[in-house]
């Protein structure tokens, strides 16, 4: 009966299945949601949600489907959340005034606030009837009520209030989303592969109840190899000028990554907007590596990620002899270079901070090398299934 409730949460992007309604429908059999409307929404959110930044889009397809609440519906005037923002001096109040003012319940402030938010017409500051700020009514901001309901968000008023009406805004936290390193070490743990390599040290119980049982009972030992990660990551950054405003998300990618076990190994170094013929150690860009010694070390099974905005004046692809002059005797243009290591590997990915609508020119020229993804939570993680199972452009 709920089938068209699954089919609604695939509209609002929740990924469900025929595993989920199962799961659901096992729930109901069972009676966990103990016959109620606000056990079943506990119930399905526990199955149907995997990812934190789902939470909002469940939300809203339950409150649609289950109370014909649309989300523009959800939506108080944005006009009157820009009035709130801007409080009005809140006045003291006097024990005697603070106990004049009427206490009503949380359902009658609710409903007195629905009612205002019709007939309202234009701002009220201080007053003690219309949704305003800085007065006595019992729904507004940044004024004194015992029972009232705060609306928008902003500084609070007597933090008396029973309700927050409009502090939970219906926002899907997937592009826009802020990472941190968590987040980063959550989706790049995804990125992983084993082999099994080195002395066998390791009981194989399956083969050896199969030898043993062909065996016609008599025990024989099988041994094998201990699991070891196998995959090996080479990380290049792009670092001053345009990328000094992302230095922080970056940072956090960094570490994410240095603090990642499930690799073999990784390798990190860095470039100034586009790479000509080395890439360097250290942020200093000093000391650099040749591109030729870094591909010959390391082969083509290693996953690349370039982390930059793509962004430079379109004659630094097709000039020679590098950023600032640094390689004096190297006449191969960068876009050369970064053609040459895009053939190299079979799997790459380009994590770009800017949004996409910033990708034209030098980034969509670069993102027909590499395959790019924006870098929020949700890029990385298109990112991570591309290096993991995704297959070359």
């Amino acid at each position: 009966m709920f089938i068209e409730f699954f089919y609604e949460l695939r509209k609002r992007g929740v990924k469900v299945g025929p595993q989920e309604v199962l799961l659901v429908g096992e729930a109901l059999a069972r009676d966990l949601h103990e016959t109620t409307l606000d056990g079943f929404y506990d119930v399905a959110r526990a199955l149907c949600v995997h990812r934190e930044q789902d939470l909002d889009a469940f939300d809203t397809a339950f409150a649609s489907y289950f109370h014909g609440i649309e989300l523009e519906a959800l939506k108080i005037s944005e006009e009157l959340l820009d009035w709130l923002t801007e409080n009005a001096p809140r006045r003291d109040l006097t024990d005697e005034e603070r106990k004049l003012l009427e206490s009503i319940d949380l359902q009658e402030a609710r409903r007195r606030l629905e009612q205002r938010l019709r007939d309202q017409r234009e701002r009220h500051d201080g007053g003690n009837r219309w949704v305003g700020t800085g007065g006595t009514s019992p729904h507004g901001r940044g004024g004194t009520h015992p029972t009232g309901i705060t609306v928008g968000a902003g500084p609070p008023g007597g933090r008396s209030a029973m309700a927050r009406a409009g502090a939970h805004r219906f926002r899907e936290l997937r592009g826009d989303v802020n990472l941190d390193v968590r987040s980063i070490e959550l989706a790049l743990r995804r990125l992983r592969a084993y082999v099994r390599e080195g002395a066998l040290s390791e009981l194989d119980v399956e083969a050896t109840i199969d030898k043993t049982a062909n065996n016609g009972g008599e025990l024989e030992i099988v041994m094998r190899a201990e699991r070891r990660p196998d995959v090996k990551v080479l990380l290049l950054l792009d670092v001053g000028g345009s990328m000094d405003p992302h230095v922080q998300v970056s940072e956090r990618l960094f570490s994410a990554a240095k603090r990642a076990k499930q690799w073999k190994k990784l390798d990190t170094f860095y470039f100034h907007n586009c790479i000509y013929g080395h890439v360097y150690p250290t942020t200093w860009l000093r000391n650099g590596i040749p591109i030729q010694q870094l591909l010959a070390e390391r082969d083509a099974t290693w996953r690349l990620i370039i982390v930059g905005d793509a962004l430079m004046h379109p004659s630094e692809l097709w000039q020679t002899g590098g950023w600032g002059g640094q390689d004096f005797d190297n006449d191969v243009p960068g876009l050369a270079w970064m053609d040459l290591i895009a053939r190299h590997f079979r799997k790459t990915a380009w994590l770009n901070p800017e949004p996409e609508r910033f990708w034209r020119g030098t980034a969509e020229t670069l993102g027909q090398l590499f395959p790019m993804f924006r870098l929020s939570l949700d890029g990385l993680t298109h990112a991570i299934a591309h290096l993991t199972r995704g297959r070359r452009p």
